[in-house]
């Protein structure tokens, strides 16, 4: 059976599905500006924090396929996740490009949110267990094209919608062209089952390595309440006293009820932040480089194409610094771009402050998931799904907190704002580095 798995193309296909996740992330960005105030350019008037609210579901959906999916694949196994996934953003890119309204736009990016955290859910398993002995190599070159596909998705939109000036619904059908790939090359495939099952691992030892189950799946849900606005708070201060909330309830869970290891829980809270300092910033890079003279989508494609170079390349700086090391690095660096984003004004030092930041976030995301699929191994697909989820609903949580921050003071504002979370990253990879460097 081991011979009939085509490891090759289902590597292909899963980079695939992965490239129509990201073209969704550029295209938003894009769009947002389509979508924005008539005074600032915009067709159908939507105030910045209301776009902020319609994109919500891009993330929180992503969080609850996600989620759903790591609880679920194993029970319905992996090739029920990838159809799962295929079709939704079928229905999800027919609706972004009906789209006309607040309404409208929540509900495709609904149907996408959930076709993207199907991807994720399916994908990150079935990386690892195709190449179990290179895992957070492997899971880095997946995760080049979700930059990769951002960078398509940028140059697209500059030549398309900026310089061809083609409309933006037949900027979006670009969608349809990998989906149409991704869903022939797994037609008929042989899909191997998830690691954690054919390791022999139960399902019991899964929930039990993430340390404190109830806490996180709790915090998940609240999480998604506050991004679809359910549960409002009225200050961004009180999104973070919510994490570290968070940190002192699993704390609790994990040593005293679960009587085992916090370090499921505190990769997870670190994902709140490493991920809102990634993509925050870059969703709404239209509207933060707006009249500093750089083209928005250029810029976004100069940042995104160093990402997926840096992960291209990923293995031998992971092995030499260890994971740990590497995400310390990313959050030195994404701290020092994005405050130099918020004081230059100039071409050139926005495209060094630009270059500092990419360089920053390359490594967070599918570090922090490889370093959850080499170091707790037994958490299996349901550790990589919480920990997708969790960046993907803190991002829904800040996109509206960004928006009304840049509404009430300024881009600048909003931009320092958000470069409190890689400082707070430092801290908490500086204590986990020294924790891990002493264990091994």
């Amino acid at each position: 059976m081991e011979k009939s798995i085509n490891k090759s193309r289902l590597f292909i296909g899963s980079c695939l599905a992965l490239l129509v996740t990201s073209l969704t992330f550029a295209m938003r960005a894009k769009i947002e500006e389509v979508f924005g105030p008539v005074s600032e350019g915009g067709i159908f008037g939507l105030s910045k924090e209301s776009i902020g609210w319609a994109f919500g579901p891009a993330f929180w959906g992503f969080t609850v396929a996600m989620v759903v999916g790591g609880f679920l694949i194993d029970v319905v196994k992996t090739k029920a996740v990838v159809w799962a996934a295929f079709f939704l953003h079928l229905i999800g890119a027919i609706a972004f490009i009906m789209a006309h309204d607040k309404e409208t736009l929540f509900i495709a990016n609904v149907f996408i949110g959930l076709g993207n955290g199907c991807v994720e859910a399916a994908f990150n398993p079935l990386i690892t267990t195709l190449f179990p002995n290179n895992k957070t190599t492997m899971l880095n070159r997946f995760h080049v094209w979700f930059p990769g596909g951002i960078v398509v998705g940028s140059l697209l939109a500059y030549f398309m919608m900026d310089t061809m000036h083609i409309g933006w619904q037949i900027y979006v059908g670009v969608l349809f062209i990998p989906l149409a790939i991704y869903g022939f090359l797994f037609f008929k495939q042989l899909i191997p089952e998830t690691e954690r099952v054919s390791s022999g691992v139960s399902y019991k030892e899964m929930l039990l390595a993430t340390g404190a189950p109830a806490t996180i799946i709790a915090s998940i849900t609240l999480m998604i309440l506050l991004a679809i606005d359910i549960i409002h708070l009225p200050e961004g201060w009180m999104y973070l006293a919510l994490i570290g909330g968070i940190v002192v309830i699993s704390a609790i869970e994990a040593l005293v009820v679960r009587k085992t290891s916090m370090i499921f829980p505190i990769m997870f809270t670190l994902m709140l932040l490493t991920s809102s300092t990634e993509l925050v910033t870059t969703q709404w890079v239209n509207a933060l480089l707006a009249g500093v003279g750089v083209s928005q989508m250029l810029m976004l494609a100069l940042i995104t194409g160093i990402m997926a170079v840096g992960r291209f390349f990923a293995g031998g700086l992971v092995h030499r610094l260890n994971p740990v090391g590497v995400l310390l690095l990313s959050a030195v660096f994404s701290a020092i771009g994005i405050y130099a984003l918020s004081l230059v004004n100039t071409p050139i030092l926005i495209i060094v402050a630009s270059v500092l930041f990419a360089i920053g976030v390359t490594y967070f995301w599918p570090t922090m998931i490889g370093f959850v699929a080499e170091y707790i191994p037994k958490s299996g697909a349901l550790g990589m799904s919480l920990m997708g989820g969790a960046g993907m609903v803190s991002v829904a949580m800040f996109l509206p907190v960004m928006g009304r921050i840049m509404q009430e003071n300024n881009e600048k504002v909003a931009l320092q704002s958000i470069g409190v979370l890689p400082i707070i990253l430092i801290v908490g990879f500086v204590i986990l580095y020294s924790t891990y460097k002493k264990k091994h």
